[in-house]
């Protein structure tokens, strides 16, 4: 991805491109023959499929690495998260692209917000015979409605580490249901959840494990919905999805479809004036979401910003409120959506502000004097700022948990000097993620993970993760919520390791003395281990089969590590094909209750071969 010049107006804009580099995903690799598997099976791209240009790094600016997608790159087009005009070498934006225009001066030095995703993952997709189609701190302070209180944001928990849908019991202590739900945010796993982590520090005791084994693991298709029809060799995001107890929603183009979980029957459609940019990970109790969206349908090879904010309710399937934040007064452009209890919380690099889910209250907005701004938050069980202080090569980053309600600042960690970009992995525990690896590409690129306390904001330990022993990816630039393969439970940071012989392992880490547990659960030949999220103390993982095989969704033990097999998807090959297309650190993977949704997040023509069906979502469940 690279980074478009400032629009007119604007300062130089100071954030470096993205790079592939730490537990980037690689284009899919050719199908082996019968005796090998390659990663994940992923699916080949089309031959042809063109590939944008990449604008080269400012000269001595550092190459961001950990994490960034680089799926097959469709042609620029409806919805498709590129750059603004460049010279010749690159691609004018495309139709839908949320725009890089920024309303009035950007004080802060910042980049415009763009998505932190790449399209045309999850194709292509084969024709499958399936059911039948279902219809007092650092750097100033926020602006508390009217009151100018203190704002605090600092790294938001990268958590979310793909998606998948959850069920969690009571907490020990405070007797409330951890939820079912989430969305957003690329495939991964790790916790996608209403509130609770699945799985803590033991600050209210950990949540009881509610996923029931099967008596049969064995799958079928329940249903599948086909791509909505974008325009021809155009791509718009599609990004979100959240499974409750009653509903499965998943984002279209422009709009939001709650589904029946059994029939795949609509039951309600919530229409959207644009199309989606971002979506929360997080849900309240009571089954409300927020996205982030344009304000209208842009017309070809231009851009309405993502300068949008609107609650759902997902049991009624009703819009409650749309909302902008405004810096001064013009409406500031997005980058990350986040829920905590009942506060939805929006960031990006003008700064960040804060609504009642309910009634869409605002709680707080940026400043137009302050020198540091809210780049994001992290959600779920706490809610916990990412504030940034000062300009890029001389920026400090403070990760500031804070009162969902008021903003108020409750505990403040200062990151090192030289950090520019953070992530939040969890709110509770804070774990929060950084790239520190040899930015100049001839050698190993780190991710390092900080376990901070959130009563005192002082460092507990600090985790260091090579992409030559560990996979996984956050996204740590524009989506400081977005982590993939990554998961915190049991005071343990769990890990993937990298492929080696066409398999690999889950291992932990302590989250008290940065040690490895000794904890080690191997995917099995030909398989590989991809974390999803906790289930009480233990944690979810799927397993992306050999090319021969169906994919598994497993509970690993949270002390034995003994694996318990909880879905098994069918070996039809025609079947397998549509599986391998939704490749797990990109795709929206949930799962509840002896049920699997796997979910694209962009919507293409691109993906199609010879008149095939993409899907946007398939449904697998227990016989």
């Amino acid at each position: 991805m690279t980074t478009p010049p400032p629009p007119p107006g604007q300062p130089p804009q100071d954030q470096p491109p993205q790079q592939p580099g730490f537990g980037a995903p690689q284009p899919p690799q050719t199908p082996p023959p019968p005796a090998q598997q390659p990663g994940f099976g992923a699916p080949q791209p089309p031959a042809q499929a063109p590939q944008p240009p990449q604008t080269p790094p400012p000269a001595g600016a550092p190459q961001p690495g950990y994490g960034t997608p680089q799926p097959p790159q469709p042609q620029p087009g409806y919805g498709y998260p590129q750059t603004a005009p460049q010279p010749p070498q690159t691609p004018a934006p495309g139709y839908g692209y949320p725009g890089q225009q920024q309303p009035g001066p950007n004080p802060y030095g910042g980049q415009p917000s763009q998505y932190g995703q790449q399209p045309g993952y999850g194709f292509p997709q084969a024709t499958v015979p399936m059911a039948p189609q279902a219809g007092g701190t650092q750097g100033g302070g926020r602006k508390i409605n009217a009151q100018l209180a203190i704002i605090v944001s600092a790294v938001v928990a990268i958590a979310l580490i793909i998606g998948g849908g959850v069920w969690y019991a009571k907490s020990g202590d405070d007797g409330k249901k951890d939820e079912a739900g989430s969305s957003g945010g690329t495939g991964g796993g790790g916790g996608d959840e209403k509130g609770g982590s699945g799985g803590g520090d033991g600050g209210g005791g950990l949540a009881k494990a509610t996923e029931k084994t099967p008596a049969d693991p064995q799958a079928k298709v329940l249903f599948q919905v086909p791509m909505p029809k974008v325009r021809k060799d155009e791509t718009v995001a599609v990004d979100g999805s959240w499974l409750t107890d009653t509903v499965y929603a998943k984002s279209g183009v422009a709009e939001i479809v709650g589904y029946d979980l059994d029939k795949g029957t609509e039951k309600w459609t919530v229409k959207l004036p644009g199309p989606v940019c971002h979506a929360s990970r997080f849900t309240s109790d009571d089954n409300k979401a927020a996205v982030v969206f344009q304000p209208k349908m842009p017309a070809v090879s231009s851009s309405e910003g993502c300068s949008q904010v609107a609650a759902i309710d997902l049991e009624s399937g009703t819009k409650l409120w749309q909302k902008s934040v405004k810096l001064g007064d013009e409406d500031i452009l997005l980058d990350n959506v986040t829920v905590s209890g009942s506060t939805v919380a929006v960031g990006g690099t003008s700064g960040g502000g804060a609504f009642d889910i309910a009634t869409g209250k605002e709680l707080w907005a940026p400043k137009v004097d302050d020198t540091c701004y809210d780049a994001g938050y992290g959600g779920g069980p706490k809610l916990v700022a990412l504030r940034k202080c000062g300009q890029y090569g001389n920026r400090t980053l403070h990760v500031q948990t804070i009162d969902p309600k008021s903003g108020k600042v409750i505990s403040e960690y200062k990151m090192d000097s030289g950090i520019e970009y953070a992530g939040i992995v969890s709110t509770d525990p804070l774990v929060v993620a950084a790239e520190v690896g040899d930015m100049a590409g001839d050698g190993p690129q780190i991710l390092d993970f900080f376990s901070i306390d959130n009563k005192t904001g002082k460092l507990r330990t600090r985790i260091s993760a090579s992409d030559e022993d560990y996979d996984g990816e956050c996204e740590t630039i524009s989506r400081v919520e977005d982590c993939a393969g990554v998961v915190v439970g049991n005071d343990r940071l769990y890990l993937p390791t990298v492929e080696r012989d066409y398999t690999n392992a889950v291992v932990s880490f302590d989250l008290a003395t940065g040690k490895e547990t000794g904890q080690r659960a191997d995917a099995g030949e030909d398989y590989q281990l991809w974390p999803l999220r906790m289930d009480g103390p233990n944690l979810i993982a799927y397993k992306t089969p050999p090319y021969d095989k169906g994919g598994q969704i497993v509970s690993l033990d949270g002390g034995s590590f003994k694996e318990t097999k909880l879905l098994q998807n069918p070996d039809d090959e025609q079947i397998r094909d549509v599986e391998a297309s939704f490749l797990p650190n990109h795709a929206e993977i949930r799962y509840s209750q002896g049920r699997l949704f796997m979910a694209d997040v962009y919507a293409s023509t691109l993906g199609s071969i010879g008149g095939e069906t993409d899907y946007l979502f398939v449904a697998f469940g227990a016989s």
